[in-house]
């Protein structure tokens, strides 16, 4: 997953465009350019990399509650059964939430 900031973004473009410039007029594009475009690669993708795990602990923690709101459920008693149900309905929600966050983070 590749994370670029703005200003990342229109010098990474602008490095594109004149390097395709000069391959259009049959140069070869300059070195230094395409160090530049790698460096701002390789830093999107571990920005990239912390976000997605990032994500990952937050799912996990959500599965985590989802399973103590579970339990608390099945032990709750008769008066305190429509809470705890409540409680499991929110932490599932909260796990469908991380789960769809996780999944567009690694479509990119």
């Amino acid at each position: 997953m590749y994370v670029y900031t703005p200003a990342e973004k229109r010098t990474r473009r602008q490095l594109v465009r004149e390097g395709s410039r000069m391959a259009m007029a049959g140069l070869t594009p300059e070195a230094a350019k395409e160090r530049r475009i790698d460096k701002i690669d390789a830093a999107a993708f571990e920005r990239g990399q912390r976000e997605l795990n990032a994500l990952y602990a937050i799912q996990e923690s959500d599965r985590a509650a989802l399973a103590g709101a579970k339990a608390q459920f099945r032990t709750a008693a008769r008066e305190d059964r429509a809470a705890a149900k409540q409680r499991v309905r929110d932490a599932e929600q909260a796990l469908r939430r991380s789960e769809k966050a996780v999944e567009k983070a690694e479509r990119q």
